[in-house]
């Protein structure tokens, strides 16, 4: 069910400042921004090959992305899974005793059905589960 490391989120301040390091001293390829106001955050998706950087900046000061660099400071925020089947995926977690932080998906960046799972049942790990 799991297809791939669709994306690893990366928790900045501004996406405006980062990219450049991205573009120019990494060498990787723009794809787009864009604001998901329900999770006030503005996104900036990087191609890495088949797996993507998503820049994640706060819009908001009570953001969960706020408060993340408020806590650690900038850096890798989550990992991302692509699956075929979300829900499936989201049923088999929960029946081994993970921790959803969403028991059904939303609508995330790019119109992905996104959810999460709890970092303290997957050793430290914010987890995201993504379906196209």
């Amino acid at each position: 069910m799991i297809e791939k490391v669709d994306h690893i989120g990366i928790a900045v301040r501004s996406i405006e400042e980062t990219l450049p390091l991205y573009e120019k001293a990494m060498g990787l390829k723009l794809l787009g921004t864009e604001e998901v106001e329900s999770q006030k955050v503005k996104t900036a998706f990087l191609e890495a090959g088949e797996t993507h950087i998503e820049l994640l900046e706060p819009t908001s000061p009570d953001s969960p992305i706020a408060k993340f660099i408020e806590k650690n400071g900038e850096g890798i925020h989550h990992i991302a899974l692509g699956t075929d089947d979300i829900g499936g995926q989201l049923e088999l977690a929960a029946g081994e005793g993970v921790r959803l932080i969403h028991e059904t998906p939303m609508t995330g960046a790019g119109g992905k059905q996104v959810a999460f799972l709890h970092p303290k049942s997957t050793h430290g790990v914010l987890t995201e589960f993504c379906s196209h």
